[in-house]
């Protein structure tokens, strides 16, 4: 496949109904890049390998390393009070506010409200109020108990870089990280990024989305926009000491993901750890206003892999880039989304039915034929851009579901499970969303 990509993605985005992709990977020593289809279909614009992407929620291993580079110097430990570091910080609970470390925010086990998507204006002191705005937040779960995904945490992270260097989070990101790397491709606000071609985000029906790219308060958590071949440069600078003297330590796993089936086994610091075919992966993935990438990097045979979309079911085309691409490069297996079993498997759903809500998102689980059924309700900011959506699941064991929205064709999974002191949750979509109501 690796001689042949460019045709490979122009078919796979096809298939997909994805309108654009951007491709490059290092592999062996080398940097190949492709790209495939167009960036806005309203202007027909094609995509290039110097386009850019917003590459979402990638960023976060971006600020990850940025703070690391920060403990290099002495400046922080991972278990640094962030109320050491940002005098100010306060969330709704006090002893959380007190104890919550730089570790709980980059391995999401913080259990703040992640999902606070909050516009506090385009000036330089944007973070900072966000910040300021995190001390109504509530806890989604108690302190270092599981894991759950949290934009919040990573915007938090942002200000104690801001902090620290005295710069705003987006100019000390050009300093630590994208000028010693050279990356000439990589931006954070949009008059950078329309210099360059700049893919726009389609939405369900293949429109060109109504809004290009996040407030900019959220910047830290995930406003980077980047050519594949950057953001590759930036994967091989962790694989040796060009940024960080011991990258390694960011690969140390932090806390197992309670549905390991859907992007890896546990959290590190910023990476997303798993393990193919007995080597070690460590990767990312980021979802914008229809814009959609993911990031691969394997240690063992220093092959890095960056591939974007900007709409179409982006989550299954990635993965079917990834499945072709790694068992081509490095004879790797990714592992398959997880689908129906073959044979029904018969479990008492009734102790799942009820209502599960957090930031940004109602749930409502009742009975189905063969599983439940999962209504989705959007909240917040971002509620007109997402929609509602529902899926029937059905069972693969006790308490791992699989299911798939109407025209997807990928599968989901979610896991019911507990906490220490008994709480019901349900994992899916990496965030832990706990239980309200019984039906």
């Amino acid at each position: 496949m690796a001689g042949a990509m460019g045709h490979r993605l122009a078919e796979l985005i096809a298939e997909y109904e994805v309108p654009g992709s951007n491709l490059a990977y290092w592999h062996q020593g080398e940097l190949h890049e492709y790209a495939a289809g167009v960036l806005n279909t309203s202007t027909g614009v094609e995509v290039t390998t110097d386009s850019l992407f917003q590459i979402g929620s990638v960023t976060k291993v971006w600020t990850a390393t940025q703070l690391m580079l920060l403990a290099e110097q002495g400046l922080l430990t991972l278990d640094t009070p962030v109320k050491q570091l940002l005098p100010e910080f306060e969330v709704a609970d006090p002893e959380v506010t007190e104890q919550v470390t730089v570790r709980h925010l980059l391995s999401h086990t913080s259990g703040i409200d992640g999902d606070l998507f909050l516009d506090t204006g385009r000036g330089d002191d944007c973070v900072e109020k966000y910040v300021a705005a995190c001390a109504d937040l509530e806890q989604n779960h108690p302190l270092g108990v599981t894991q759950s995904y949290c934009n919040s945490g990573f915007i938090i992270a942002g200000r104690i870089v801001e902090r620290l260097t005295g710069k705003v989070w987006d100019q000390a990101l050009r300093e630590q990280i994208l000028e010693p790397l050279g990356l000439t491709h990589t931006w954070t606000l949009p008059e950078d990024v329309l210099r360059f071609r700049a893919a726009t985000g389609h939405v369900e029906g293949g429109a060109p989305a109504p809004i290009w790219g996040l407030m900019r308060s959220a910047g830290p958590a995930g406003l980077i926009c980047a050519r594949p071949a950057d953001v590759v440069a930036f994967g091989r600078a962790h694989l040796g000491t060009e940024l960080l003297k011991q990258p390694e330590a960011m690969w140390e796993p932090q806390v197992a993901i309670p549905d390991p089936h859907a992007l890896g086994s546990h959290w590190g610091v910023g990476w997303i750890l798993d393990t193919w075919d007995g080597k070690r992966v460590i990767s990312h993935g980021g979802n914008t206003i229809g814009q959609h990438t993911m990031f691969w990097v394997v240690p063992e045979t220093g092959t890095v892999v960056c591939v974007t979309s900007n709409g179409g079911h982006s989550g299954a085309f990635t993965h079917a880039v990834a499945t072709e691409l790694f068992a081509e490069l490095d004879g790797l297996t990714v592992p398959p989304r997880l689908t129906p079993p073959a044979e029904p498997v018969e479990v008492d759903v009734t102790r799942y039915t009820g209502v599960y809500e957090r930031v940004g998102v109602t749930m409502t689980i009742t009975e189905a034929e063969g599983g439940v059924k999962l209504v989705a309700e959007s909240t917040g900011a971002l509620a007109e851009l997402s929609p509602g959506w529902e899926m029937t699941m059905v069972p693969v064991d006790e308490t791992t579901f699989v299911g798939r929205r109407e025209g997807d064709p990928q599968w989901l999974s979610g896991v019911f499970y507990q906490l220490p002191d008994g709480a019901p949750y349900l994992h899916l979509g990496v965030r832990a969303t706990p239980k309200k109501e019984t039906a």
